[in-house]
């Protein structure tokens, strides 16, 4: 497992989203690992100032929130009609998770993107 964190300012708690390597794998081949430049940035965790590679969120039409919250979108759009057509054929519980893994993903991301209390995110 690999994963995704959004950091909040003033060492608030972050939100880790844990993402299976297959998934990852798609992520990295989509628009998303090019939407904003991972740059040195310090920040506080746990009362200590350290130094990350981090992307910056902002604010703005023309932001890297904004645009990675159009890029989930359109991903969401897409699993979500893929997943409505594999459940049709569905039957164990397993499958269905399965299924609808990538769609829950995605959501995750999302709702940390749309979040503007998380400033910043990295990229393991």
């Amino acid at each position: 497992m690999l994963e995704i964190i959004f950091y909040p300012l003033n060492n608030q708690t972050p939100c880790s989203i844990e993402l299976a390597s297959d998934f990852l794998r798609w992520l990295a081949q989509s628009d998303f690992m090019e939407i904003g430049a991972e740059r040195p940035t310090e920040i506080e965790i746990d009362g200590e100032n350290v130094t990350l590679e981090l992307v910056k969120l902002g604010e703005g039409n023309n932001s890297n929130r904004k645009r990675l919250r159009d890029f989930l979108l359109e991903a969401i759009a897409q699993e979500s009609d893929a997943v409505l057509n594999q459940l049709n054929n569905a039957a164990a519980k397993q499958e269905y998770q399965a299924i609808t893994y990538k769609l829950r993903k995605l959501q995750q991301l999302r709702k940390c993107v749309e979040n503007e209390t998380y400033q910043y995110l990295q990229r393991l």
